[in-house]
């Protein structure tokens, strides 16, 4: 999609600090942190929310959590424990609708349910 930022982050016309890419799937550090470690992990293939998955994007989105594991060792947040999370929709907090999740470690994050 051409004004989605998430897909110009994807296509590398917006600059991100990116943490991990695959074919399908892209990690980078959120610019508006919310936890000392906050990653946003994104299919690459544009979809708004977890309601308008297709099946080669819910394939994709399906090896997010493990993504996200691996994302949690290597920023130091595996043993202390991290979050992941997607807000689907403007009443769940979502404010860009390209389906994402955020990853948020690094400090103690209670009952907090959005970000």
């Amino acid at each position: 999609m051409d004004d989605c930022l998430f897909c110009k982050i994807a296509r590398k016309d917006i600059p991100a600090a990116l943490v991990y890419e695959d074919d399908h799937l892209l990690a980078f550090k959120d610019i508006f942190p919310q936890a000392p470690v906050h990653l946003l992990i994104i299919p690459k293939a544009h979809c708004e929310s977890l309601g308008d998955l297709t099946p080669e994007i819910a394939a994709a989105t399906a090896r997010i959590p493990q993504v996200a594991a691996k994302l949690a060792a290597e920023q130091g947040v595996q043993a202390s424990g991290w979050r992941l999370l997607s807000n689907n929709g403007p009443d769940a907090g979502q404010s860009v609708f390209h389906l994402h999740f955020h990853l948020l470690g690094g400090k103690p994050l209670g009952a907090k349910l959005c970000v």
